[in-house]
C-alpha cells in the first residue's frame, strides 16, 4: 500500500518529493517534515504523475501561486497547452484544469502529459450532465470519476463536501446566494433529489481513493462570498465548520488536506476570515481565491484580487489562486494567464518579505543595490519579469539619443540633470572623501 507523504514524514522517511524540495537549499528539512506530519502543510504529488517540480504548501513556507486553466464547452486543446506554457514561465507554482463540457477528459490528459508542476482538477466538473435547468450525475458516478482522474495522476482535487442541503436556507438569504460553480451544481443536485451532499456521505470511500494515490484533498469553498456583502455571514462560516470536521478526517486517514478560502472580502475583514480558518480547521493550509477586495474593478480584478491576497498572505494563507483581468467578464486569454501569474507572484512575493520568511528580500536588497549602481542587466535578471522589464526600458531609451549614457547613468523618469541617485552619489563621495 501506497505511504501518503504525510505519513512518511510521520515515520521520518524521506521521499523524493521531499527530496525535490530539499535540493532547493532553501527549506529546512526538519520544518519541512514537521510540518507534513501535522497536517499543517502538503506536498502534492501523485506518484501516477510525479511532477518534477514539487511544490511544499504550508504558511511556514513561501506563499505559492496557482493558475487556474481550461475552457468551456467545445475546448481548444492547443490554446489551453499555450495558457499552460504562459502560466509555467510567469512562475506558477501549480495550475488547475477547470474545464467544463464534453471534452474534460481530453483536455486533462494533455495537461497532465504536458505539466511538470502539480495539476489539479475539480471532479464534479467531470461526472455532471448540466443543462439550464437541471444538473444530474450519481453518486456512484462521481465517486468513480474521483477514482478515475486519481488513477490517471491528478495530484490534488478540490471536492465540494461542507456544502450541506442544512446551509441552503441560509444561502438563499444571500444578496449573490451561490458563486461557486462546483458548489452551485451540488446544491442543486441536493435540491433536485433531495439527497445530503453525496461527497460528504461517502467521505470515507473518498479517503480510501486518495490514499491510494497520495491526492491532496482540497476542500472546496462552495459557499464563498461571491461580492462583499456576502462575506463572513453565516453560511460561509457553517461551511467552513464542516470542513474543519473533514480536515480531522482526513489527517486521522493519513491523507493530505488543505482548505480553500473566500472569494470576495472586504480589506478590513481578511485578516480575521484567516484566523477563523486557522481555529476552524487546526491550521490546515489555507489556498485562497483572491481574495477581491471591491466588486468595482472589473477588467482589473486581477489587481484588487492581489490586493486582498497580499493580505491574505501574510495574515496566514499558504496557496494563492490567481485571478486574472478576464475575471467575471470571460475565458482568459493567455495573456490575461501571464497577467494573473505575474499580479499574484508580486502579492506573494511582498508577503513573504512582511512574514520575514528566511531569504525573502535578499532579492529586493540586490534590486536597491543594482539600481544605485545603474547596473541595468542586473535589474533585469532581478526582476519577476525582467523581459517586460528590459522592454520597457528600451521603449523609452529609444526617444533618447544618448542611449548608451542613459543606460549608464539615468533612467527617462528623472533626466540626467535630476536623477536623484546621481546626485546622491555624488553627495557620497563627497560625504565620504
Amino acid at each position: 500500500m501506497i505511504q501518503t507523504q504525510m505519513e512518511a514524514a510521520q515515520q521520518g522517511k524521506l521521499t523524493p518529493a521531499m527530496e525535490q524540495v530539499a535540493a532547493t537549499g532553501k527549506v529546512p528539512m526538519a520544518l519541512m517534515m514537521g510540518e507534513l506530519a501535522a497536517g499543517r502543510a502538503v506536498l502534492p504529488w501523485n506518484p501516477r504523475h510525479a511532477p518534477t517540480r514539487a511544490m511544499l504548501v504550508g504558511s511556514a513556507f513561501r506563499t505559492g501561486v496557482n493558475a487556474n486553466l481550461g475552457g468551456s464547452g467545445v475546448i481548444d486543446h492547443a490554446a489551453e497547452t499555450s495558457k499552460l506554457n504562459v502560466a509555467l514561465e510567469a512562475g506558477a507554482d501549480c495550475v488547475m484544469d477547470l474545464s467544463v463540457g464534453p471534452d474534460v477528459v481530453a483536455s486533462r490528459v494533455a495537461l497532465l502529459s504536458r505539466c511538470p508542476v502539480p495539476l489539479g482538477t475539480v471532479p464534479i466538473y467531470e461526472a455532471v450532465e448540466a443543462d439550464g435547468d437541471s444538473v444530474t450525475f450519481t453518486p456512484e458516478k462521481l465517486l468513480a470519476t474521483i477514482e478515475t482522474q486519481a488513477r490517471e495522476g491528478v495530484d490534488f482535487m478540490t471536492l465540494h463536501a461542507g456544502l450541506l442541503r442544512d446551509h441552503l436556507p441560509l444561502v438563499c438569504r444571500r444578496k449573490m446566494g451561490i458563486v461557486s460553480r462546483g458548489g452551485a451544481i451540488m446544491a442543486e443536485w441536493m435540491q433536485q433529489y433531495e439527497q445530503e451532499n453525496p461527497i460528504y456521505t461517502n467521505w470515507d470511500r473518498v479517503l480510501e481513493v486518495c490514499h491510494e494515490y497520495d491526492v491532496t484533498v482540497s476542500l472546496g469553498d462552495g459557499l464563498r462570498p461571491g461580492c462583499l456583502a456576502d462575506a463572513g455571514d453565516d453560511s460561509q462560516y457553517a461551511e467552513l465548520r464542516v470542513l474543519g470536521d473533514l480536515v480531522r478526517r482526513s489527517r486521522a486517514a493519513g491523507v493530505q488536506v488543505m482548505v480553500e478560502g473566500p472569494g470576495h472580502v472586504p480589506l478590513d475583514q481578511i485578516a480575521e476570515q484567516m484566523r477563523m480558518e486557522t481555529e476552524l480547521c487546526e491550521g490546515a493550509p489555507f489556498y485562497v481565491l483572491g481574495p477581491v477586495v471591491t466588486d468595482v474593478a472589473a477588467g482589473y480584478d486581477h489587481i484588487a484580487a492581489a490586493i486582498g491576497a497580499a493580505q491574505a498572505a501574510v495574515n496566514g494563507a499558504a496557496l494563492l489562486c490567481y485571478v486574472t483581468p478576464a475575471e467575471h467578464l470571460g475565458l482568459p486569454s493567455a495573456e490575461d494567464v501571464r497577467q494573473g501569474v505575474l499580479a499574484f507572484r508580486i502579492a506573494a512575493h511582498a508577503a513573504d518579505v512582511a512574514r520575514k520568511v528566511p531569504g525573502a528580500r535578499d532579492v529586493d536588497d540586490a534590486m536597491a543595490d543594482a539600481r544605485m549602481d545603474f547596473d541595468w542587466e542586473r535589474q533585469f535578471e532581478l526582476a519577476l519579469d525582467g523581459e517586460h522589464a528590459r522592454r520597457r526600458f528600451e521603449q523609452s531609451a529609444q526617444t533618447e539619443s544618448d542611449r548608451n549614457k542613459k543606460q549608464n547613468q539615468y533612467c527617462s523618469m528623472c533626466g540626467e540633470a535630476y536623477c536623484a541617485v546621481r546626485r546622491m552619489k555624488r553627495i557620497h563621495e563627497k560625504t565620504t572623501a
